[in-house]
């Protein structure tokens, strides 16, 4: 996928142990998108409770599938 100027992704990876690597890109690492993106994959590798409710979520997903 190309991101244009303005956009900006997180990138989720799987490494070899099994951990999340949570990567920014964007098209204007500068920008606001990016500074959005760089403070979301901040809170996901470092807020402990941040992800706790992430996980809350993926198993209640996982009951409802």
């Amino acid at each position: 996928m190309k991101l244009k100027e303005n956009q900006s992704a997180l990138v989720l990876e799987i490494d070899d142990n099994g951990e999340v690597e949570v990567h920014v890109a964007s098209g204007d690492h500068q920008g606001v998108t990016a500074s959005i993106c760089s403070a979301i994959a901040q809170k996901l590798m470092t807020d402990g409770d941040f992800q706790g409710e992430l996980m809350a979520t993926l198993d209640c997903e996982d009951v409802r599938a």
